[in-house]
């Protein structure tokens, strides 16, 4: 027993969980922006599809896959102003909206791929991102286990989570936009553009999404594939729950899930007879039963999925 939980809880399966995390952690914090805000974004999950398409469509086309992820982040910004546009301008139910912006994605991104490289099942391979080492972290012990041939894309995510959360709870913007999410008429009294600051949040939340796709297809595999998501996009909605709307938090919440995922896949390496099946369900049991406890002690923004906050068009 002794060997066998030393090789599934060692350094090697936390760095996993950190690769594995970077897509929940990117669309968690996009999804913390755009609730403190007021605006439910369940379409997370579309947009990271979105992203992981973009990416291997620009990577494809001109074989910089750093181009790929540019494209990436512009198309969930787009596809997040389109959300954005329906759930503020044109005050559409949120919910309903973002389960229809995750149905667009899946057959926009499926029907292009037949389209435009006769598949239904993945694309051609790409070009990725190299992998990289930090050369003072990857030296350190304990510690370079966690930097060394790693995708840039984990430590910029790294880097956006720690501003992203001084931003939302350090400056004046990240005080306007809290105040959008609890109190909007307040905020529109005293001068604050309610609704630029709900679509800046919205977009910027796509933004970060689209580039969690792009590790998917170009960080992490180089090519793209149906429904490569895979429900990441409402895990990432159940980490911000769970983080309390805040990016830092949503980060650990995201850990957790994608190391209950790494210790599933090393199970099923270990031919234990337990069905593949059971040990696959444990990351999603896991957001099941957070997401459950999150919701019963949680505080969200006052004014989230309210459709007529503060200002006018």
């Amino acid at each position: 027993m002794n060997e066998l939980l030393a090789l599934i809880f060692n350094l090697n399966t936390l760095a996993a969980a950190l690769r594995m995390a970077t897509p929940l952690a990117l669309a968690a914090m996009g999804g913390a922006f755009s609730e403190r805000a007021g605006i439910i974004n369940l379409g997370l999950e579309g947009l990271i599809l979105t992203g992981a398409f973009a990416g291997v469509l620009g990577s494809y086309y001109s074989s910089l896959p750093w181009l790929g992820v540019l494209l990436a982040m512009i198309a969930g910004g787009g596809f997040a102003a389109l959300f954005a546009l329906f759930t503020i301008r044109f005050k559409a139910d949120q919910v309903v909206a973002g389960v229809g912006l995750n149905m667009l994605a899946l057959g926009l991104t499926t029907w292009l791929m037949q389209v435009l490289w006769g598949s239904r099942g993945s694309s051609p391979n790409v070009n990725g991102l190299p992998e990289i080492t930090i050369p003072l972290l990857g030296r350190l012990p304990f510690v370079k286990v966690f930097f060394i041939e790693q995708s840039p894309l984990v430590l910029i995510m790294l880097v956006v989570i720690i501003a992203g959360w001084y931003l939302l709870f350090k400056t004046p913007l990240g005080l306007r936009i809290r105040m959008t999410g609890d109190h909007p008429t307040a905020a529109d009294t005293v001068g604050i553009n309610v609704r630029a600051i709900q679509y800046f949040c919205v977009i910027f939340s796509g933004v970060l999404a689209g580039l969690g796709g792009a590790y998917l297809s170009l960080g992490h595999l180089n090519w793209f594939s149906v429904n490569m998501s895979a429900g990441r996009g409402y895990m990432a909605l159940a980490a911000n729950i769970f983080g309390q709307w805040n990016p830092l938090g949503g980060f650990a919440a995201s850990l957790l899930f994608s190391f209950t995922d790494a210790v599933q896949m090393r199970l099923q390496g270990l031919n234990l007879s337990i069905a593949n099946e059971l040990i696959q369900m444990l990351p999603y049991l896991l957001t099941i039963v957070v997401l459950a406890g999150a919701v019963l002690r949680s505080r969200p923004p006052e004014a989230l999925g309210k459709q007529n906050q503060g200002g006018d068009e």
